[in-house]
C-alpha cells in the first residue's frame, strides 16, 4: 500500500503542475534587446540546420548571436562560416582553452558573456532547434511572469530505444517532484530547476559565470546561485517552440549522463536516496505484482498515469509510458556508472 501512495502522491503532482504551471506568453512587452550565446565544440553535424533556424527569426527588437567555436577538432569552425555567409546578426569567436579553476562549458559561456552587452542573455546548446517565434516568447514569458531567468525546457526527440526510455525522464522528474507554479515565486536554492538546453536570463543579474566555473551541472548550479541571490526564475514547457536531440546513440546517452548524473544529487547520500526512491515508484511496483498483489497494480497504474500527462505536456511518446519499469532499471544503471566513471569522463575530446 506505502508504494502506492508514493506513486499517487507523484501523480497528484503532475496533475496540479498540468493545471497550474507557468506556460509561454504570446503578449506583446517591450522589445529588449536579446544576445544569443551558443558555445559549440566538434558540432559540425548541427551547422547548417542550426544557422538556418536562426536566421528565420521573427522577433521585432534588437538581437544578435554570438557563436564560439570551443577549439573543435573537426570542421565546425569553416561550416559556421560558410553557413554564417556574412550575415551582420552573427559575431562569430575563436575560443581559447579554459584556464585553471575552469571546464570547457563554462569558459566557453564567460568568453561570451564578455563578448556582448545586450539586456537579456539567452544560452542555446547547438542540438536545440527553435522556432521562428522563440526568441519573442522567451522574452515576452521572461517579462509577463516578471522573472529574472527562465529555463526553457525543449522537447526532448528521442528515435532509438534507450532514449526513449531515458530522455523522457527528464521533464517527468521535475513535474512529479515540484509544484512550478510555486517555486517561480521562491529563492531558495532547494527549488531550482534549469536546463542549460534554452536558458534566459537578464544581463543586470548575471555577473558572469565566475561562480560556476568548474561545476559540470553548470545550469542547476547557476540557478541556485541567481536564488540565493533573491532573483527568482523557473522552468517552463518550450516544446512548441523549441526542440532538441542529444545524443543519437546509448553509447553516447551513457557518456553524456556519466559526466553529470554522480553530481545531480548534491551527494553520495542524495544518491542513494534518488535510487531507493527510482526503486521504490518504479519497479517495487513489477515486484509486487509477480507476487500478486493487487496494490503492485494499483501502484504501477498510478506511476504509468503520471507518466502519461507528462508525455502529453510534452509531445512525447505516450506508449513509452507503460514501460516506464524498463525506464527505472536504465536510470539507476547510469547513476551507478556515472559514479563508477567520474574520474575518468571524457566530453566533446575532453576528460572533465
Amino acid at each position: 500500500m506505502i508504494f502506492a501512495l508514493l506513486n499517487l502522491f507523484l501523480l497528484l503532482f503532475v496533475i496540479t503542475n498540468a493545471l497550474t504551471m507557468p506556460k509561454l506568453s504570446h503578449q506583446s512587452n517591450t522589445l529588449r534587446s536579446i544576445a544569443v550565446h551558443i558555445p559549440m565544440r566538434n558540432e559540425a553535424v548541427n551547422v547548417a540546420e542550426l544557422i538556418a533556424l536562426l536566421k528565420s527569426q521573427s522577433y521585432s527588437g534588437a538581437y544578435h548571436f554570438y557563436i564560439l567555436d570551443d577549439n573543435s577538432t573537426d570542421q565546425t569552425y569553416s561550416l559556421l562560416e560558410k553557413a554564417i555567409d556574412g550575415d551582420k546578426r552573427f559575431t562569430l569567436i575563436a575560443g581559447g582553452e579554459p584556464p585553471s579553476g575552469w571546464i570547457g562549458k563554462t569558459w566557453a559561456l564567460q568568453q561570451l558573456f564578455e563578448s556582448s552587452e545586450e539586456e537579456i542573455v539567452i544560452t542555446l546548446d547547438a542540438d536545440v532547434r527553435i522556432s521562428s517565434t522563440a526568441l519573442s516568447q522567451a522574452v515576452s514569458t521572461l517579462d509577463t511572469y516578471r522573472l529574472d531567468y527562465l529555463s526553457i525546457y525543449p522537447r526532448q526527440m528521442a528515435t532509438t530505444f534507450g532514449q526513449r526510455m531515458i530522455q523522457p525522464l527528464l521533464q517527468w522528474s521535475w513535474l512529479s517532484t515540484l509544484i512550478l507554479r510555486i517555486t517561480i515565486r521562491s529563492t531558495n536554492p532547494a527549488f531550482a530547476v534549469a536546463n542549460g538546453q534554452f536558458f534566459v536570463v537578464r544581463r543586470s543579474v548575471l555577473s558572469g559565470y565566475q561562480g560556476v566555473s568548474n561545476q559540470v551541472l553548470d545550469d542547476m548550479e547557476l540557478a541556485r546561485v541567481l536564488l540565493r541571490n533573491g532573483h527568482k526564475g523557473g522552468v517552463v514547457n518550450g516544446g512548441d517552440i523549441a526542440r532538441c536531440q542529444m545524443y543519437s546513440s546509448f553509447a553516447e546517452l551513457r557518456a553524456g549522463y556519466a559526466k553529470s548524473l554522480w553530481k545531480a544529487f548534491g551527494s553520495i547520500g542524495g544518491t542513494i536516496f534518488a535510487i531507493t526512491f527510482i526503486f521504490a515508484s518504479g519497479i517495487v511496483p513489477i515486484i509486487l505484482i509477480l507476487m500478486g498483489s493487487v496494490w503492485g497494480w494499483i501502484a504501477f497504474e498510478l506511476i504509468v498515469l503520471s507518466r502519461v500527462i507528462s508525455a502529453s505536456l510534452s509531445n512525447g511518446r505516450i506508449l513509452d509510458s507503460l514501460l516506464h519499469p524498463i525506464s527505472s532499471i536504465l536510470l539507476v544503471y547510469l547513476i551507478i556508472y556515472s559514479w563508477s566513471a567520474r574520474k575518468s569522463v571524457q566530453w566533446k575530446g575532453r576528460t572533465l
